[in-house]
């Protein structure tokens, strides 16, 4: 979908117009994919906005540049404040707010340390992300998730979504809303934006992070809901074959919030429709963010906007 702009974009410090925030052709990130970045989404609610997890969203940035030795010159309350700020001045919710730290424009080669390191936040409309209407037809793909030990499956950064572009293209080519990695030994990964869930006989499986996946903000949040509610969770390596036969699946994320999956290789996942466990988790979930129910974990960060359409 065609992006929608809006008019100021935070830069190392400062508001920016959206039009001026340009970088160097020869810059770092765009040679060698050296960035690091988040994805955040504000609800609007029935007293305004908020945005949805802030706190964690800036830590796992700082986390990630920590991981590829990309030191930020701002701390979380920092950044916390920066997202506040462009989210206020463009005055546009809901919306989403992507905050990226890359290697600017220093020295040429492999070696990002001589390179600067930038920081901008910029906001913008948004909506759904995987498309089908009635849920998601997936498929397994044929390009595996990151091994271990080759790029740190825990750090957001661009240079992994080269991985999760092949998934997606794939997908797309081959008329599915969305491909589900494999780890290096076969077992289920992840969406390429996605953390997966499968339930079964009453039980909510997911993948561990050890199984490359993200440690995703969504997914944490599903765990946490799934516990309220008195769900069991469990989570293990799962084998691809177990998609083909669960009572139900679902991909969680920022972008892709709660989606369930209708078909995976063609194979109808339950029934096709959404099933009672995530149909529980989806409602617990917008009741949260739409602010239907109290906010007990403390992940709303109210904004004053100008143009809040409440959900």
């Amino acid at each position: 979908m065609p992006l929608e702009t809006t008019a100021n974009i935070w830069h190392n410090g400062k508001l920016i117009p959206w039009e001026k925030a340009n970088i160097h052709v020869m810059s770092h990130v765009i040679h060698y994919g050296s960035s690091v970045f988040e994805g955040i989404r504000c609800y609007t609610q029935p007293e305004g906005a908020s945005i949805f997890r802030l706190h964690e969203h800036m830590k796992r940035l700082i986390n990630s540049a920590k991981i590829y030795r990309m030191p930020l010159p701002y701390d979380v309350e920092q950044l916390n404040s920066a997202v506040i700020e462009v989210v206020e001045a463009n005055g546009v919710a809901p919306c989403y707010v992507r905050p990226i730290a890359f290697r600017g424009y220093g020295e040429i080669g492999v070696n990002p340390l001589k390179s600067p390191v930038e920081v901008y936040i910029a906001n913008f409309p948004w909506g759904k992300y995987v498309p089908g209407d009635g849920g998601a037809d997936v498929c397994i793909s044929s390009w595996n998730r990151l091994a271990p030990n080759t790029m740190p499956s825990l750090a957001k950064a661009g240079a992994n979504y080269m991985n999760s572009q092949l998934i997606r293209m794939e997908a797309d080519i081959n008329g599915y809303s969305e491909g589900i990695a494999l780890d290096v030994n076969g077992y289920l990964s992840e969406g390429s934006g996605e953390n997966l869930f499968i339930v079964r006989d009453g039980t909510l499986y997911t993948t561990p992070l050890a199984n490359s996946v993200l440690n995703g903000i969504t997914r944490d949040s599903i765990l946490v809901l799934a516990r309220q509610l008195g769900i069991p969770v469990v989570e293990q390596a799962l084998p691809r074959e177990l998609l083909y036969i669960c009572d139900e699946a679902f991909f969680t994320g920022t972008a892709a919030e709660v989606t369930h999956l209708r078909s995976v290789d063609r194979i109808m996942v339950g029934d096709g429709k959404m099933g009672p466990i995530t149909s529980a988790l989806h409602k617990a979930f917008f009741d949260v963010v739409n602010g239907l129910a109290p906010d007990r974990y403390n992940w709303l960060t109210p904004v004053k906007v100008r143009e809040a359409v409440v959900a």
